[in-house]
């Protein structure tokens, strides 16, 4: 079967984002193995073609970029049949010198929650077209679970590990763990981690977590999952700790994400190799019905006193034009696609900043900021003096030293009037 290339995503539609991946058409969710690859950037995402809604007959897209940024849609790069009823989340890794391996969930339309790993290999270098290859794990017998997918593989400085997400009927949240030393030939080693939905404190992780993924940063490992309780997505949330032998021990747990958007974080490393992860973004919807859901942009992580702390993507900063206008106890107009630094007086400040008469309003308060729009209202740590927003068209994403949070807003265009007031100033930048 072929397939005609997708042109590069349009960002002459005021309704799409321009720095947030979009399809062309069609459903997308999870964002999967974003991987830099001779000499470009390649993502991979879950994707039901000719419908805005999600359905279980998903394909993996693929996309390819320079910047991680700016995104030209390509052929789908796998699909539904040759025994998938649905092709569901994976990853993807590269052993130095050898093909890439693509892991992802198979699932039967008529079972959805626990499915089956595959790999599939690529036919040439550019991953233009991929060779669906065996079943390489299956939940294990004795586990009584409810939920069972998506594979991500990393190497842990001993040997390859698929981490697999799950939920036990009791309510236990699982990470199973897979060894292998040459990505061909897998064995079950056991569990990664558990946490039971009756844990709270410091935060509720719910009864199943999916896309789990583990991410070095400096001499820590940090594991993050997508708390999912049946059948309702909520956020991400992570674990600081110390990855031995296959089983992670966990110092603290926190959570990473807010608002009704960020879900599905997918870990990757840039070109530099630093880590990162990017998320799905729900809610993100074309109003003329062409698509439906966006990619977060990339986010940059570091650890910094025991938590994790995300920003954009250091291409964000470079894809600003211009300098900078200051903001303070007033209004002016803003783009549509804009990079804006919220400054604080001090950390007491009540502060406020707000985009168009309905679209958004952020207020800073007691050191949380709140997000509004005619949707709802969501508070999230601000932990400093300093707050980042990415405003690019239908998206909102925030960040602080206290979480992330994306939110969407109507679709208005080209520009916003942006009022701020309180102790606080505004720089903004405009975004090609």
């Amino acid at each position: 079967m072929t397939h005609e290339k997708a042109p590069t995503t349009m960002t002459t539609d005021v309704g799409r984002p321009h720095l947030h991946f979009t399809t062309q058409a069609g459903w997308i969710n999870d964002p999967l193995g974003l991987t830099f690859h001779d000499g470009r950037y390649h993502l991979f995402f879950q994707f039901v073609p000719g419908q805005t809604e999600w359905g279980p007959e998903q394909h993996w897209g693929h996309a390819t970029s320079e910047d991680l940024l700016h995104w030209t849609e390509g052929p789908v790069a796998l699909s539904p049949g040759d025994g998938d009823g649905g092709v569901w989340s994976g990853s993807v890794a590269v052993p130095e010198g050898q093909p890439a391996a693509l892991f992802y969930t198979s699932v039967d339309l008529d079972d959805v929650q626990v499915g089956r790993v595959r790999v599939a290999r690529p036919t040439d270098d550019a991953w233009t077209g991929w060779v669906k290859k065996d079943v390489v794990a299956e939940l294990p017998a004795d586990l009584d679970a409810v939920a069972y997918r998506d594979p991500y593989v990393f190497h842990d400085g001993a040997c390859w590990r698929m981490l697999l997400g799950a939920g036990f009927t009791d309510g236990t949240a699982a990470a199973l763990t897979y060894r292998s030393d040459d990505l061909e030939v897998w064995s079950y080693d056991g569990l990664l981690a558990t946490r039971h939905r009756d844990e709270t404190e410091p935060v509720w992780t719910g009864a199943v977590w999916e896309c789990p993924q583990m991410v070095r940063l400096g001499d820590r490992w940090v594991l993050t999952v997508s708390v999912w309780e049946p059948f309702e997505p909520h956020y991400e949330a992570y674990a600081v700790g110390d990855l031995v032998d296959g089983r992670f021990t966990a110092e603290s747990w926190h959570r990473l994400t807010f608002g009704p958007s960020y879900y599905a974080g997918a870990a990757y490393t840039d070109a530099a190799g630093a880590p990162g992860l990017v998320y799905w973004l729900r809610g993100i919807d074309d109003p003329a019905g062409r698509w439906a859901s966006a990619h977060s942009v990339p986010h940059a992580l570091r650890l910094e006193g025991g938590r994790v702390t995300a920003a954009p993507h250091p291409q964000v900063a470079l894809a600003r034009q211009g300098d900078a206008s200051t903001i303070r106890d007033d209004a002016a107009r803003v783009d549509v696609h804009s990079d804006v630094v919220l400054r604080l007086d001090d950390p007491a400040a009540h502060a406020s900043l707000i985009l168009g008469d309905a679209a958004l309003a952020l207020h800073v308060a007691s050191g949380d900021v709140t997000a509004t729009t005619d949707a709802g209202s969501w508070t999230m740590p601000v932990d400093g003096t300093s707050l980042r927003i990415l405003l690019d068209g239908p998206v909102v994403e925030i960040f602080t030293a206290g979480g992330t949070m994306a939110v969407p807003i109507p679709c208005v265009g080209p520009t916003l009037e942006a009022r701020v007031a309180g102790g606080a100033s505004a720089d903004v930048w405009s975004l090609r």
